[in-house]
């Protein structure tokens, strides 16, 4: 910091940054000196914290509009990108000039940026920066013999060329002297360059092995954190297993301490006992009768639980009084009907007219008759051993889309295709659009939403990442009744812009990106996009956010994955609220396996739904019928019997042979004649690996990824060249989507422009790029 105090800056000023999608662009200062440009929060910040840096040297800066530019650099094998916005275009045009300039003057000074090695860390490396400029001084003395060698050799060539033309004794007798003398400059100045070589060479010589000791040794100290960590990550998992086996333990001790001649009856369990290779699968169905809400504490009459006991059954295990928890809400009991009227209601009795249909296992929704006949299953998937940990370990904490992952932890599908598959149980979207009331529409979407994950606790495998400009379309209007197109609109970072419309009167869009990180020993996906759902008939229209996964025991033990967050859903036009809370998974926990809850609110915070179930097996829901006080002073609410909302749909058998694929999973990637050219289904690694090669899948991803690595490069060349020359450069845009305004976010997002089906209609893809 203190150099930087001594410099005067070359500019500085408040730019606004794009931060992430929830907090978008954001007004930070910028500072930029010695070819680098730095970033603080504020002007009081730049005397102890620096936010950023990104070199100039090397960089592409590049103009996307009027006011925003973008400034790029690849350093350590990764990218660093600014996305910059000025309040104007003269200031715009300002900034870019002057970065232009300190670009030019570090490329002219070579300023090297890279950092050195700590010296409190390894006391015998030295002062490598110390070395660097006395090997630039020598560098430099030897590029000083080097001119004056080629000097006096030149003044050495003339004379002797005159002395050949000198006829006269005595001319060549002061020809002679001449060339005498400057023969001596030649050799003065041949032996001052030998010497120079010299030096330079025992100081390369003697730092060198120096920097070779310090290099082994950081190799040999890597190789022991590497061993270290793998070493805890089995000691973790063996923990895990001890711990899961303790408790195991318990409760069968607790049952045999019950045999006899008393028998006293056993509270419901929220999941069965299950052995540690059976330890993920499904939870048992029944939730009893005593289940835990969250609802958002700013409401004004409803709390954030919501408990609820029937006559004859105790409560479930760990579902007390929630006073502990971290949002400090408050418990709201329901009183259920009468388990005779509760069964009645199951049994198809006349129930509360204002409450949903009830759906029995019967009337789970299956899709009509299509009017092709599609495939039932695929190639069964190779027995290929592969080492994870020899791949992985030099992953962790990099962006997982800048991980080279081969196609053995994949599965044959793109992520443009995998966001498909929240559409298999759109039968809930189809009933939505037949309601009238908004809180009873906002159940089913929010069962929607919760059947998004169905097929995700048994799936492990990792989807394509899709090619910039690669799309995929999927009309099953015969038999689900909608169609989707989905495009990969940006790489860096990775965005799916998505657009579904269904017969039945709806149409749901989103634009899906994530933060994701490897730690060693699990892997999070947070997604940062918004989807969004319009009913036309009511003018309806919600959005919400998706919660976290996270696969576990990405290095040792059986891959798993979990779901948790909270997810709010929100109606934009009626100002209704429905909160899904998804609890993660605990080992301890004697609740039930991927558990959601949550209610509906509308708009005066005053719950009217309450909902319940798992995120992998079906969700029900329980009107709010009356409301009163405690004797304690907290809410009680009284519901009607719960209804089933929505449940999964079988695996096929043998799941595990064709990657856990559900029946539209395995339909999804399916040939099919017409397609765009940039479709997944002609992806051809992908093709390979459905194929079960998977060898050539690899070698076919390789060039793949190459090529569009070399795409992006003569891109980022082009926006370069027009930088110097002062034009304005676009970049790749989309092809089927357009970046709009979005009047419910107040966000610019990628909006589908309604040509693509058209296009299709006529196989125009003459706009379509050549990414395979």
């Amino acid at each position: 910091m203190e150099n930087k105090e001594v410099t005067e800056p070359e500019m500085k000023g408040w730019l606004y940054k794009w931060t992430n999608y929830i907090k978008g662009y954001q007004k930070r200062w910028f500072v930029l000196s010695n070819g680098l440009l730095s970033y603080y929060r504020t002007q009081a910040e730049m005397a102890h914290t620096c936010r950023g840096t990104i070199s100039l040297h090397g960089a592409a800066i590049h103009c996307e509009d009027s006011c925003n530019f973008i400034i790029s650099n690849v350093s350590n094998g990764g990218t660093q990108t600014f996305h910059l916005k000025t309040p104007n275009e003269i200031e715009r045009q300002r900034w870019i000039t002057a970065l232009e300039l300190a670009k030019a003057k570090a490329i002219r000074a070579l300023d090297s940026e890279e950092d050195g090695y700590d010296e409190e860390e390894e006391p015998d490396k030295g002062d490598i920066q110390a070395v660097i400029s006395t090997l630039n001084a020598k560098l430099e003395d030897l590029q000083t013999c080097h001119d004056l060698i080629a000097k006096h050799a030149s003044t050495l060539h003339r004379s002797l060329a005159d002395l050949e033309n000198t006829e006269s004794t005595q001319e060549v007798t002061a020809k002679v002297k001449q060339v005498n003398e400057r023969a001596t400059l030649f050799r003065i100045t041949s032996t001052a360059m030998i010497k120079a070589c010299a030096d330079y060479r025992d100081l390369v010589q003697t730092h060198g092995r120096k920097w070779q000791r310090m290099f082994q040794h950081e190799r040999e100290q890597r190789s022991r954190l590497e061993q270290m960590v793998e070493q805890l990550a089995r000691q973790h998992s063996h923990l895990e297993q001890e711990a899961k086996q303790h408790e195991v333990n318990k409760q069968l001790s607790k049952k045999d301490s019950l045999t006899g001649d008393h028998k006293i009856a056993l509270p419901h369990q929220a999941a069965s006992i299950q052995s540690s290779d059976d330890e993920f699968e499904d939870a048992a169905d029944d939730f009893g009768s005593h289940f835990t809400v969250a609802v958002p504490t700013n409401h004004k009459r409803s709390g954030s639980n919501v408990s609820q006991t029937s006559e004859g059954r105790d409560k479930l295990p760990n579902e007390s009084d929630s006073s502990n928890e971290e949002d400090n809400s408050e418990m709201i009991g329901v009183i259920a009907h009468k388990p005779s009227k509760q069964k009645r209601a199951r049994d198809g009795e006349a129930g509360n007219g204002d409450s949903p249909p009830a759906f029995s296992a019967e009337m789970t929704h299956k899709p009509g008759k299509s009017a092709r006949k599609r495939r039932t299953t695929i190639p069964e998937k190779p027995n290929y051993p592969l080492n994870l940990w020899s791949i992985m370990k030099n992953s962790i904490g990099k962006e997982l889309t800048k991980i080279p992952v081969p196609v053995n932890f994949s599965e044959p599908l793109s992520m443009l295709q995998r966001l498909t598959e929240d559409f298999e149980y759109s039968y809930l979207l189809d009933r939505a659009a037949e309601c009238d009331d908004p809180c009873e529409q906002m159940c089913y979407v929010a069962a929607f939403t919760v059947s998004a994950y169905a097929t995700t606790s048994q799936r492990s495998g990792k989807p394509f990442n899709p090619l910039l400009g690669e799309t995929y379309e999927c009309d099953r209007r015969d038999d689900y009744g909608w169609r989707v197109i989905s495009e990969q609109v940006s790489h860096h970072p990775p965005m799916v812009a998505q657009h579904c419309e269904g017969d039945a009167g709806w149409e749901c869009y989103q634009e899906f990106t994530m933060s994701s990180k490897f730690r060693g020993k699990y892997l999070q996906v947070i997604p940062l996009g918004i989807s969004h759902l319009h009913f036309p008939k009511t003018g309806n229209h919600f959005t919400w956010r998706k919660v976290t996964t996270t696969v576990h025991n990405i290095i040792v033990g059986r891959l798993w994955v979990d779901q948790h967050g909270d997810m709010e859903i929100t109606n934009h036009k009626t100002g209704d609220k429905c909160n899904l809370k998804y609890v993660p998974y605990s080992y301890f926990s004697r609740d039930v396996l991927r558990k959601v809850t949550g209610c509906v609110t509308d708009p005066m915070g005053q719950v009217r739904w309450v909902l319940m179930g798992t995120w992998d097996s079906k969700m029900e829901c329980c009107k709010v019928l009356n409301s009163n006080t405690s004797v304690k002073g907290k809410p009680v609410i009284e519901t009607g019997p719960p209804r089933l909302l929505w449940k999964a749909n079988p695996v096929p058998e043998d799941g595990e042979k064709i990657y856990n694929f559900s029946q539209l999973a395995i339909e999804l990637n399916e040939p099919e004649e017409g397609v765009a050219p940039t479709d997944s289904r002609l992806r051809p690694d992908q093709r390979l690996m459905e194929e079960g090669k998977w060898d050539e899948a690899n070698d076919e991803k390789v060039r793949l990824e190459e090529k569009q690595r070399a795409v992006r490069r003569k891109r980022e060349a082009e926006a370069e060249a027009a930088a110097e020359e002062g034009v304005e450069y676009t970049g790749h845009q989309p092809i089927w989507f357009r970046k709009d305004h979005d009047p419910y976010t107040s966000q610019y997002v990628h909006i589908y422009t309604g040509e693509y089906w058209t296009a299709r209609e006529k196989q125009d893809w003459s706009r379509c790029p050549d990414i395979f």
